[in-house]
């Protein structure tokens, strides 16, 4: 056993914190918290450099799970119980040693609990906590689920189909799991994919979709059977879409997830989109909006009346903005009302209401009853026709405020869309205070990102923008993102205050060409000019800019 030092003296020897920092977060930190956990919280170091400390001054190793074969054997000697409570994984066992990984390995208590356990002499090396916490779900839950399933669909005659309302049953479980895996992998949509001859189960982490595993084809219908039975649908329709919601909890975060299936050749698509409710950006500060930026959309949404339009494809974090937006408007005396499709987050002190297409309640007839209930605010999700956005139109004209999103690929193509749609020029310049458009990319990851010499295409693209740029931030890759270099995702904007200038433009159905320009000589930021400051600042790369946004 090594000389039991204390974690906060090894880091201020190393000089990766101050002995003040230590002092600040042995005085903060609450008593079941672990130091290392605060200060990665709190920003003062980042968990590479948390191992590379323990790895130096301990000599324990450090070590990458994704390289490693888990033998079902150590999962039998090392209880799921203690594995989960002590965050340590075994990975080998050679005679009477056992290896495991663990992400502090100055826990000597977790230490002594699996020695008296396994009977093992054990040796430890360190893992990044979020690799731990993957492989545990992997191996332990996932793993031992898959074969429990498969073992019950085995024996089980076909017209004899396992429970799948019993909470107990593998089928059930296993579904569970593969939630609980996408959580832990931080991803925001699961895809149930039918192929011809396996069943795919496909996480969207970051953006990116890869395959996670390929189930054999007979699981395919109770899957997706387990899975409408969560979703309150009917499992006797699989020949048209369905929609629905499931409300669930994992590791005691209470999680939402909305629900789609769609019919393919193959059999039923299944689409899970996770809403983390403990994640919701529910500040305007947390939207990654730059000084300048932020200080226009907080004007917009001060505004006593007249429309604010957030715009950009699926998935681009428009409703994460929008709900960010009514978090901040939410006060006491405000009467704010939404007419969405779906709600996907359920806000205190709001009304909310779901459109139901099939009993004729439509955003524009949601929107007119709501215009009866005294409203200050309106937040419409989409407007998607004439009529809504009509309706939009006079409400923002009669003293409301009115959030909504539209699909447009930037903020002066709103303008134009609302022409095509059928609106009048003349009520658009009145009602319209702003437009944000908006595209995610993903984040350089904290722990591997290092700073290199951009290259000569990079430093033609930012001269394109006037703009130089001799260094950029990249990631190598490391098993806290996964080797991919990036980890979480971060919005670019693009803000279009409408001023008297706007206005006469609108008026005049000014081309969307010389909107650019007036943007440009007013000093207002396209997306790839806010996509590039970025990744001047570090936080992304030229490649995820370009990847979302084309320069003008």
């Amino acid at each position: 056993m090594q000389s039991r030092k204390r974690l906060g003296d090894l880091l201020v020897e190393a000089g990766v914190i101050t002995n003040d920092q230590l002092d600040y977060a042995l005085t903060n930190k609450s008593r079941d918290e672990k130091l290392g956990d605060f200060l990665i919280r709190e920003n003062y170091l980042t968990e590479q450099q948390l191992i590379e400390v323990l790895e130096f001054q301990l000599g324990i190793p450090h070590i990458n799970l994704n390289q490693y074969s888990i033998e079902p054997e150590l999962l039998q000697l090392v209880p799921a119980e203690l594995a989960k409570r002590a965050n340590i994984m075994p990975i080998r066992r050679e005679k009477n040693r056992l290896f495991i990984a663990m992400a502090d390995p100055m826990d000597y208590f977790a230490i002594e609990e699996v020695r008296m356990a396994t009977g093992c002499q054990i040796e430890t090396s360190i893992a990044a906590k979020d690799d731990l916490y993957r492989t545990i779900t992997k191996y332990y839950d996932l793993q031992e689920s898959m074969e429990a399933a498969l073992t019950d669909l085995g024996v089980t005659a076909p017209e004899a189909q396992p429970e799948i309302t019993d909470e107990e049953s593998p089928i059930v479980r296993l579904v569970n799991q593969i939630i609980a895996n996408g959580v832990a992998q931080r991803a925001s949509d699961i895809h149930f994919d039918p192929q011809e001859t396996e069943f795919r189960v496909r996480y969207r982490v970051d953006g990116q979709l890869r395959t996670e595993r390929s189930l054999p084809k007979h699981m395919q219908n109770m899957l997706a059977a387990r899975v409408k039975i969560m979703g309150g649908l009917n499992i006797t329709e699989n020949r048209v879409p369905q929609d629905g919601r499931i409300k669930t909890t994992v590791n005691f975060k209470p999680i939402d997830i909305r629900l789609s299936t769609l019919p393919t050749i193959f059999g039923e698509k299944i689409v899970m989109r996770i809403l983390d409710l403990s994640n919701a950006a529910t500040d305007v500060d947390k939207l990654g909006l730059n000084s300048k930026n932020e200080q226009l959309f907080r004007n917009m949404i001060a505004r006593p009346n007249g429309i604010v339009l957030i715009t950009g494809p699926t998935g681009s974090g428009k409703s994460t903005t929008l709900y960010a937006a009514l978090s901040h408007l939410n006060k006491e005396g405000v009467n704010i009302i939404t007419v969405e499709d779906p709600v996907e987050y359920q806000l205190d002190g709001i009304n909310q209401i779901q459109v139901k297409e099939e009993v004729g309640l439509t955003f524009a007839a949601g929107l007119r009853s709501i215009l009866r209930q005294d409203p200050d605010i309106v937040m419409i999700g989409e407007i998607r026709d004439l009529e809504t956005a009509e309706i939009a139109t006079r409400a923002s004209l009669t003293g409301h405020l009115v959030l909504s999103t539209l699909h447009t690929n930037s903020a002066v193509e709103s303008i134009s869309r609302l022409h095509d749609m059928g609106i009048e020029p003349f009520l658009i310049s009145s009602s319209l205070v702003g437009v944000v458009a908006q595209r995610l990319v993903r984040k350089v990851c904290r722990d591997c990102g290092k700073t290199v010499p951009a290259t000569d295409r990079e430093k033609e693209i930012f001269a394109e923008v006037g703009m130089t740029v001799s260094t950029v931030n990249r990631g190598r890759g490391c098993p806290a993102c996964n080797h991919t270099g990036y980890r979480g995702r971060l919005a670019i904007h693009e803000i279009l205050p409408v001023d008297r200038t706007i206005k006469d433009f609108i008026l005049q159905r000014t081309s969307v060409n010389l909107i650019r320009n007036y943007m440009k000589e007013a000093g207002y930021h396209t997306l790839v000019e806010d996509g590039l400051l970025k990744v001047l600042e570090g936080y992304t790369t030229t490649e995820e800019v370009l990847h979302v946004a084309t320069v003008e």
